[in-house]
C-alpha cells in the first residue's frame, strides 16, 4: 500500500495498490477491518455485502446491506453508490479503531467522512477513529440541478423546516429503516407514513422521495447498544449514527435528482451541548459531489419552532396537523409523553391542540403531571431540555385555566433531573445488555433470539404502564 500522489491534504484516503475489486478479504483483513464488497445497483435497488474481521463480526447480522429508492440509481457512479453503506459502517469502525476498505469513493464524501470522524471522536472518548482505504477516489460531474430535499416526518422540527424553506418547494424525503423497520410487520406503518407525507406534498405542491433500507437489521443494533449504551444517552443510532447515516442513505437519490441542498431538521438547539448523532458539527460537514447537507433550525428552541408553525397557521394554513406520537403513525394518541409535550407547547404558542391533531382537555394536565412524577416514560437529557424550554415559556405566559395554572406552578418548582432519574430503564434491561456485551460472539449468536424476545417483552411491559 502507498499514499497516492494525489493531493493528500484534501483527499484523506489511503490508496490500495492492485487491480480489480477488493474481493480477497485475506489480502486486506489482517487488522480490525471492514471490507465493502460486491456493490451493485439494479435500477432502483442498491445492494452490497461486507466482510469484517472476527472481532467486529458481532456488530453485523450477516444480511447484505440493501436500500430501495423510487428513482433509478443504476447510472449513479459507484463512488456515490458506496456512500450509503459507508455512512453506516464507518462509525462502527471508528468505535473499534478499525479500518474500512472500498473500491471507489466520491472524493468530496471522503473529505466529509474525515470531518465527521473528527467531530465524533472529539465528542465521544470511546471512539478511536480509523482509516478509509480505497483503490480510487472520483470527482464525478452530475447533471446541473438546483433542487433541494428535506427529511420529513410531519413532526414539529421537520414541519418548521418546511415552513422556513417552503419557497424552495423542497422534495419531502421519508426513510424506512429506523423507527419503521424493514420487517413485513411494519408494512402497514410504512403505508400510513407514505400516504400522509404524499398528501402533505400534494397539498403543498412538493415532490416526494421514499427511501427504504435495512441499515439497522444489517447492523446488529442490539449488540451495538449492549456494548456502547453505557457511553451514550440514547441508542447507538440516535446518539452516534443517525445524522451521517440518514443523510448518507440519500446520496444516490440526491445525485440522481440533482439536489444541491439537503436539509435535516435540528432536534436540539444552540446552548444544548448533548452528545447526539445529529448536530451542526456533524450534519453540516456531510457532503458529496453536487450536494451540501444542512442542519436546519438549530438557532430555534423547540418552543420557538412551534412559534414559527403557529405564525404560519395563523397566516396561511389554519387546519395544519402535526404528527409526533411515539405510539402511532395514523394520528396522535394524546397520551404519550411526546403528545403531551407537543400539546402543551401548542397552547403556549397560542394554538388549540385539538385543532392540530392532539386530543387535549384540562384534566390532561393532571394526568401529565402524574405520569411524569411516577416515571411512566423512559426519558433522557433531550426531554429534560425540552421540558425546561416549556418551563421558561410558561413563566412568561398567563395561564388560561386553573388546571393550566396549577400545572405551570408545579413545573416551575419541580426538579427536572429527579424526573429523568425516576424514568430510568428497568434493571433487568440493563443486565441483559451487560450480558450480551460480555458474551463471546458464538455464545451471543446462540442466545440472541431469546435475548431479543426478553428485551421486547421488557419494552412492552414498560410501554403498557
Amino acid at each position: 500500500m502507498h499514499f497516492s500522489s494525489a493531493d493528500r491534504s484534501t483527499v484523506p484516503v489511503v490508496f490500495v495498490v492492485g487491480r480489480g475489486p477488493l474481493t480477497r478479504a485475506r489480502d486486506v483483513l489482517t487488522m480490525s477491518s471492514i471490507l465493502i464488497d460486491r456493490l451493485t445497483a439494479d435500477e432502483r435497488t442498491l445492494e452490497c455485502s461486507i466482510r469484517a474481521t472476527s472481532d467486529l463480526e458481532r456488530f453485523f447480522t450477516g444480511e447484505s446491506f440493501r436500500t430501495d429508492y423510487d428513482v433509478p440509481v443504476a447510472a449513479v457512479p459507484d463512488g456515490v453508490l458506496a456512500i450509503p453503506v459507508l455512512a453506516q459502517v464507518c462509525p462502527v469502525a471508528w468505535a473499534n479503531g478499525a479500518d474500512v476498505y472500498v473500491d471507489e469513493v466520491d472524493a468530496t464524501f471522503a473529505r466529509a467522512l474525515a470531518d465527521v470522524k473528527t467531530t465524533l471522536c472529539e465528542m465521544y472518548d470511546f471512539l478511536q477513529g480509523g482509516t478509509l482505504y480505497a483503490r480510487r477516489t472520483i470527482d464525478p460531474e452530475p447533471e446541473p440541478g438546483d433542487g433541494s430535499g428535506l427529511l420529513f416526518t410531519g413532526g414539529v422540527d421537520s414541519t418548521c423546516s418546511y415552513v422556513r424553506h417552503r419557497e424552495e418547494s423542497p422534495t419531502l424525503i421519508s426513510i424506512r429503516g429506523w423507527t419503521i423497520t424493514p420487517s413485513p410487520d411494519d408494512d402497514g406503518k410504512w403505508d400510513v407514513l407514505r400516504t400522509r407525507v404524499s398528501r402533505f406534498a400534494d397539498d403543498h405542491d412538493c415532490e416526494t422521495a421514499f427511501v427504504a433500507s435495512n441499515m439497522l437489521s444489517f447492523l446488529d443494533h442490539p449488540m451495538l447498544l449492549a456494548h456502547y449504551k453505557r457511553h451514550v444517552d440514547g441508542g447507538w443510532y440516535s446518539s452516534v449514527g443517525h445524522g451521517l447515516g440518514l443523510l448518507g442513505l440519500c446520496a444516490p437519490m440526491a445525485y440522481a435528482r440533482g439536489m444541491t441542498d439537503l436539509y435535516v431538521a435540528a432536534t436540539h438547539w444552540d446552548g444544548i451541548d448533548l452528545e447526539w448523532g445529529s448536530r451542526p458539527d456533524i450534519d453540516e460537514r456531510v457532503r458529496w459531489t453536487g450536494t451540501q447537507c444542512h442542519h436546519d433550525g438549530y438557532e430555534l428552541t423547540r418552543q420557538e419552532r412551534l412559534d414559527v408553525i403557529a405564525d404560519y397557521v395563523r397566516s396561511e394554513e389554519p387546519t395544519l396537523r402535526l404528527q409526533t406520537c411515539n405510539d402511532r403513525l395514523d394520528g396522535n394518541c394524546g397520551e404519550c409523553e411526546k403528545c403531551y409535550r407537543t400539546a402543551v407547547g401548542l397552547r403556549l404558542s397560542g394554538l388549540e391542540p385539538a385543532d392540530h391533531g392532539y386530543p387535549f382537555a384540562e384534566q390532561d394536565y393532571r394526568r401529565l403531571r402524574r405520569s411524569l412524577e411516577r416515571g411512566e416514560w423512559v426519558l433522557g437529557q433531550d426531554e429534560r431540555h425540552m421540558w425546561a424550554d416549556i418551563r421558561e415559556r410558561a413563566r412568561e405566559t398567563e395561564p388560561a385555566t386553573p388546571a393550566e395554572q396549577a400545572f405551570f406552578e408545579w413545573l416551575a418548582g419541580v426538579d427536572l433531573d429527579d424526573l429523568i432519574s425516576a424514568s430510568e430503564p428497568p434493571l433487568t434491561d440493563r443486565l441483559l445488555r451487560a450480558g450480551a456485551r460480555n458474551a463471546p460472539a458464538p455464545v451471543y449468536n446462540t442466545v440472541y433470539p431469546a435475548w431479543m424476545a426478553a428485551k421486547t417483552g421488557l419494552q412492552r411491559v414498560r410501554s403498557d404502564r
